[in-house]
């Protein structure tokens, strides 16, 4: 953060008006302010980023996943063909992967449903100026 700006120092507090007081707090709050939207801002490309890089390995991740489960899939297919008839056997294949689908589908609903994206530190710090504005003194 940069620092706030400097005033004269030839001048002392009591030489001020009021009016010259309220202009030197409300100049500061606005910096204030200023710096807390560059903070947020900061701090959700940064978060961004972070889950760009891990959404980018989940892919790989699951891709290569997908594809051996393609391949087990098929295995357990022919499998089955040798005991019955093939379609039957990809039939019971694919409902048993449209169980995991529902289930995992449910898992994941549930979880996004806690997902909160939103800057906390800089919301925190928001309160805390937000309550210094009202009670500067206290």
């Amino acid at each position: 953060m940069s620092s706030l700006p400097s005033r004269p120092a030839a001048v002392s507090a009591d030489d001020r008006t009021v009016g010259e007081l309220l202009s030197v707090v409300t100049s500061d709050v606005q910096t204030l302010f200023r710096q807390e939207v560059e903070l947020a801002k900061a701090e959700i490309t940064q978060e961004a980023t972070k889950a760009g890089k891990a959404a980018g390995m989940y892919g790989g991740a699951g891709f290569a996943g997908y594809m051996v489960l393609l391949f087990l899939s098929l295995a357990a297919v022919l499998g089955l063909a040798n005991v019955i008839d093939g379609g039957w056997a990809a039939l019971i294949v694919a409902a048993v992967w449209g169980v995991i689908g529902a289930v995992l589908y449910q898992r994941g609903r549930t979880r996004m449903r806690t997902v909160a994206p939103k800057p906390e530190r800089t919301v925190e710090t928001m309160k805390e100026n937000a309550q210094w504005a009202r009670h500067p003194t206290g």
